[in-house]
């Protein structure tokens, strides 16, 4: 019997990253979890510092994470790959911001990179205080 109510992440059709390179990292032992396996959550964490950097760099201002959704974990990360994190606006908000973050990996022998995780991060631009403010538009475009 088939299980029809699985979720899974849609087809990778991208043979290149997509979007600004944000953040380029080197997976460590220390980066392991119990099966040797790199740690799902070290590479979400990279993405998330990666989309910080964008966000931030966008907003002009601090920026905090608020939301991560529609991760795609697609191929395992190894020890010794080097990950790569790539960020794309998807769209700014009175105080938020969204991008889309693709990780890719280079692996030893490998030519080309390979998509193993992607996501959309929202921020939120804050102020010295840490509350919300509004993000100064300053002629870019918004998009939808």
């Amino acid at each position: 019997m088939t299980d029809t109510s699985a979720v899974h992440a849609p087809p990778n059709t991208e043979t290149e990253p997509c979007g600004e390179l944000s953040i380029r990292t080197l997976a460590m032992p220390a980066d392991t979890n119990q099966n040797g396996d790199i740690f799902g959550g070290w590479l979400l964490s990279q993405m998330d510092i990666g989309g910080g950097i964008f966000a931030s760099k966008t907003a002009k201002s601090r920026t905090v994470t608020v939301a991560i959704e529609a991760m795609n974990f697609r191929k395992p990360v190894f020890v010794g790959d080097v990950v790569s994190v790539h960020a794309n606006l998807v769209r700014i908000g009175k105080t938020s911001i969204t991008v889309h973050l693709e990780a890719w990996v280079l692996r030893r022998k490998e030519l080309h990179s390979i998509l193993v995780t992607d996501g959309n991060f929202t921020y939120v631009s804050i102020d010295d205080a840490g509350h919300p403010q509004v993000i100064k538009q300053d002629g870019t475009v918004i998009l939808a």
